[in-house]
């Protein structure tokens, strides 16, 4: 086997004895190959393979939840650069993180708890999901922050001038009956934030970003594989143990990626009448395939309902959609040839 990465790293390990470590990839007749070796006083541990296979995409993927895991348990790299990223953080972008970190240890329970029981009856009486009036992120930061005036409400981050124009009288109202022990400007989370216990949980945050990363490519190759095999979407939320909806958003994710999906669409379509798929297309010539509830409402009627239910529709109409949007493309790349 060729090794063609190599680096060493290290943590320290009670009082004052330092732990090493060793990582690498090789590959041999096309499949690579990632481990990790632990030296210590006693002796060398065997090697831990993370990962065994043909594609260098997922053992990138393994390469970096893995090692986030290791940075987060303490270990450090001899060579800097080791997530091979090509995005590096901007100096605007660590002050951020830095305000996200502290929010997350210092939040004041009582206000964020308030703050989540006004999302909820802000969702339900505009009728929203809840995320998209304010994530978990923006309310963690708002009750440890406290900002009292709108000036200073505009200097957490999320909060822009349509937020705070839309929801800051809410927000202000809520946190400004809760005393601080800080003011703003928010300069001094740099000073009062430990450097070593931040980097940690800047790891674990790539931790749980590159765990992501790899649930997606593995849902790919299976939903690749099960769709090639001729699975219909019941079939695959078997195999994969996800649910519909979330199946859907990876199959349209594929679509994306310039993966054929069309095996998948004629199986779920094939008992959908063509003048109904013919009317859906049409909706969307008329009405755009941004928002499937108009098109829904235009191809059966305003008030629509169903024994068992609309998700059954709306999968159809994603489907359609997604033809829908090749067609477009094609015609969009058709046009700019000539």
């Amino acid at each position: 086997m060729q090794i063609v990465f190599m680096n060493r790293l290290s943590r320290m390990s009670g009082i004052d004895q330092e732990v090493y470590a060793q990582l690498w990839i090789g590959e041999e007749e096309g499949v690579w190959n990632l481990g990790w070796r632990e030296f210590s006083a006693n002796g060398d541990s065997p090697d831990s393979i993370w990962y065994e296979g043909s594609s260098w995409n997922e053992m990138l993927c393994v390469y970096r939840h893995e090692l986030a895991v290791k940075m987060g348990d303490g270990y450090r790299p001899l060579i800097e650069g080791v997530f091979h990223e090509e995005e590096s953080l901007t100096n605007r972008n660590q002050e951020q993180l830095k305000l996200q970190y502290y929010s997350e240890q210092y939040r004041n329970e009582a206000v964020y708890e308030e703050l989540c029981a006004w999302r909820r009856g802000k969702a339900s009486s505009e009728r929203k999901a809840p995320y998209i009036l304010a994530s978990n992120r923006l309310l963690r930061l708002l009750s440890a922050f406290l900002p009292h005036t709108p000036e200073e409400l505009l200097q957490i981050p999320g909060v822009g001038e349509a937020k705070a124009t839309q929801f800051g009288m809410d927000w202000l109202a809520i946190l400004s009956a809760a005393p601080r022990e800080r003011n703003f400007p928010l300069n001094w989370v740099q000073e009062v934030i430990q450097e070593d216990l931040f980097s940690s949980w800047l790891y674990k945050q790539k931790e749980i970003k590159y765990k992501k990363q790899l649930e997606r490519l593995r849902l790919h190759r299976l939903l690749l594989q099960g769709i090639e095999s001729g699975l219909g979407l019941e079939q695959l939320k078997g195999e994969t143990q996800v649910g519909r909806r979330e199946l859907l958003e990876a199959v349209e994710e594929l679509e994306k990626d310039g993966y054929s999906v069309d095996k998948l669409i004629r199986l779920e379509l094939e008992a959908m009448p063509q003048p109904e798929q013919d009317a859906v297309w049409k909706a969307y010539g008329e009405l755009g395939d941004v928002f499937l509830k108009p098109v829904l409402y235009k191809v059966y009627g305003e008030n629509f309902t169903a024994a068992e239910g609309l998700d059954g529709y709306y999968e159809r109409l994603r489907l359609i959609r997604i033809r829908f949007r090749r067609e477009q493309i094609a015609k969009l790349g058709h046009v700019t040839n000539f």
